[in-house]
Protein backbone atom coordinates (compact mmCIF):
# COMPACT_ATOMS: atom_id res chain seq x y z
CA UNK A 1 0.00 0.00 0.00
CA UNK A 2 1.45 3.65 -0.87
CA UNK A 3 2.28 5.62 2.13
CA UNK A 4 1.02 9.52 1.76
CA UNK A 5 3.55 11.90 1.79
CA UNK A 6 2.47 15.51 3.03
CA UNK A 7 4.07 18.54 1.57
CA UNK A 8 6.83 19.73 3.10
CA UNK A 9 8.26 23.36 3.75
CA UNK A 10 11.60 24.14 2.10
CA UNK A 11 13.53 26.43 4.10
CA UNK A 12 15.46 28.93 2.34
CA UNK A 13 17.47 31.35 3.03
CA UNK A 14 16.94 35.13 3.41
CA UNK A 15 16.66 37.01 0.09
CA UNK A 16 19.85 39.34 0.75
CA UNK A 17 22.08 35.71 0.80
CA UNK A 18 21.06 34.30 -2.46
CA UNK A 19 23.82 34.56 -4.98
CA UNK A 20 23.63 33.18 -8.45
CA UNK A 21 23.64 29.20 -9.51
CA UNK A 22 26.76 28.76 -7.66
CA UNK A 23 25.60 30.38 -4.45
CA UNK A 24 27.36 33.82 -2.76
CA UNK A 25 30.44 34.69 -4.98
CA UNK A 26 32.93 36.76 -2.92
CA UNK A 27 36.44 38.35 -4.77
CA UNK A 28 39.16 38.90 -2.12
CA UNK A 29 41.79 41.11 -3.15
CA UNK A 30 44.86 42.10 -0.91
CA UNK A 31 48.88 41.71 -1.22
CA UNK A 32 49.49 39.91 1.78
CA UNK A 33 49.09 36.41 2.00
CA UNK A 34 48.09 35.89 5.27
CA UNK A 35 45.20 38.98 5.14
CA UNK A 36 43.62 36.68 1.88
CA UNK A 37 43.80 33.80 3.45
CA UNK A 38 42.25 35.10 6.79
CA UNK A 39 39.56 36.89 5.14
CA UNK A 40 38.85 33.77 2.94
CA UNK A 41 38.54 31.38 5.71
CA UNK A 42 36.01 34.06 7.67
CA UNK A 43 34.46 34.28 4.25
CA UNK A 44 33.70 30.48 3.78
CA UNK A 45 32.71 29.71 7.73
CA UNK A 46 30.31 32.50 6.67
CA UNK A 47 28.69 30.04 4.31
CA UNK A 48 30.09 31.95 1.05
CA UNK A 49 32.68 30.76 -1.86
CA UNK A 50 35.43 32.82 -2.11
CA UNK A 51 38.40 33.32 -4.69
CA UNK A 52 41.46 35.42 -3.82
CA UNK A 53 43.49 37.66 -6.04
CA UNK A 54 47.01 39.09 -4.83
CA UNK A 55 46.39 42.42 -6.92
CA UNK A 56 43.61 44.50 -8.60
CA UNK A 57 44.56 43.76 -12.07
CA UNK A 58 43.73 40.24 -11.43
CA UNK A 59 40.62 40.73 -9.73
CA UNK A 60 39.52 43.14 -12.73
CA UNK A 61 40.41 40.09 -15.23
CA UNK A 62 37.99 38.54 -13.06
CA UNK A 63 35.74 40.69 -13.39
CA UNK A 64 35.76 41.47 -16.84
CA UNK A 65 35.37 37.51 -17.85
CA UNK A 66 31.86 37.55 -16.47
CA UNK A 67 32.94 35.12 -13.86
CA UNK A 68 30.33 35.51 -10.90
CA UNK A 69 31.38 37.72 -8.15
CA UNK A 70 28.42 39.14 -5.83
CA UNK A 71 30.71 41.17 -3.39
CA UNK A 72 34.17 42.28 -3.96
CA UNK A 73 36.66 42.65 -0.58
CA UNK A 74 39.11 44.59 -1.12
CA UNK A 75 42.52 45.49 1.23
CA UNK A 76 42.47 49.41 1.63
CA UNK A 77 45.92 49.15 1.50
CA UNK A 78 46.27 46.87 -2.27
CA UNK A 79 48.98 48.70 -3.92
CA UNK A 80 50.03 48.65 -7.63
CA UNK A 81 48.47 49.65 -10.85
CA UNK A 82 45.30 49.29 -9.33
CA UNK A 83 45.18 50.20 -5.81
CA UNK A 84 42.08 49.79 -3.80
CA UNK A 85 40.49 52.79 -5.01
CA UNK A 86 41.08 52.83 -8.20
CA UNK A 87 39.59 49.08 -7.85
CA UNK A 88 36.34 50.09 -6.41
CA UNK A 89 36.21 52.75 -9.23
CA UNK A 90 36.54 50.65 -12.41
CA UNK A 91 34.48 47.68 -10.98
CA UNK A 92 31.91 49.63 -10.36
CA UNK A 93 32.13 50.79 -13.58
CA UNK A 94 31.94 47.52 -14.56
CA UNK A 95 29.23 46.05 -12.55
CA UNK A 96 27.23 48.99 -11.37
CA UNK A 97 25.77 46.78 -8.84
CA UNK A 98 28.72 44.97 -6.84
CA UNK A 99 28.74 45.58 -3.47
CA UNK A 100 32.14 46.41 -2.57
CA UNK A 101 33.57 46.02 1.08
CA UNK A 102 37.19 47.93 2.00
CA UNK A 103 39.22 46.04 4.67
CA UNK A 104 42.35 46.07 6.49
CA UNK A 105 44.43 44.78 9.40
CA UNK A 106 46.12 47.58 9.60
CA UNK A 107 45.09 51.53 10.24
CA UNK A 108 45.69 53.78 7.09
CA UNK A 109 45.13 57.28 5.73
CA UNK A 110 44.54 55.19 2.73
CA UNK A 111 40.83 54.92 4.13
CA UNK A 112 39.97 58.31 3.42
CA UNK A 113 41.00 58.17 0.19
CA UNK A 114 39.13 55.19 -0.71
CA UNK A 115 35.81 56.81 1.47
CA UNK A 116 35.16 59.29 -0.98
CA UNK A 117 35.76 57.60 -4.15
CA UNK A 118 33.49 54.90 -3.57
CA UNK A 119 31.09 56.11 -1.58
CA UNK A 120 28.23 53.37 -1.50
CA UNK A 121 31.19 50.82 -0.46
CA UNK A 122 31.46 49.40 3.27
CA UNK A 123 34.24 49.74 5.37
CA UNK A 124 35.48 47.17 7.66
CA UNK A 125 37.88 48.50 10.51
CA UNK A 126 40.44 46.44 12.41
CA UNK A 127 38.76 44.76 14.46
CA UNK A 128 39.58 42.07 16.96
CA UNK A 129 36.10 39.52 16.14
CA UNK A 130 37.24 36.85 13.89
CA UNK A 131 34.16 37.43 11.70
CA UNK A 132 34.06 41.26 11.04
CA UNK A 133 34.86 41.19 7.27
CA UNK A 134 32.07 38.08 6.75
CA UNK A 135 29.86 40.35 9.20
CA UNK A 136 30.31 43.43 6.84
CA UNK A 137 29.86 40.97 3.67
CA UNK A 138 26.45 39.87 4.75
CA UNK A 139 25.17 43.56 5.61
CA UNK A 140 26.31 44.39 1.89
CA UNK A 141 24.34 41.42 0.42
CA UNK A 142 21.33 42.30 2.55
CA UNK A 143 21.93 45.76 1.07
CA UNK A 144 20.92 44.99 -2.55
CA UNK A 145 17.44 45.68 -3.72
Amino acid sequence: MPRSVSPRTISRPASGNQGGAYGVQVLIAGRQKHWRDEVACQIRRAGYTATTVDCGVDAMTVLALGLPVDVLVTDVTLQGELCSAKLAVEARALRPDLRIVFASDLTDTAWCEAAGIAPRAMFVAPDPRADAVASTVREALASRD
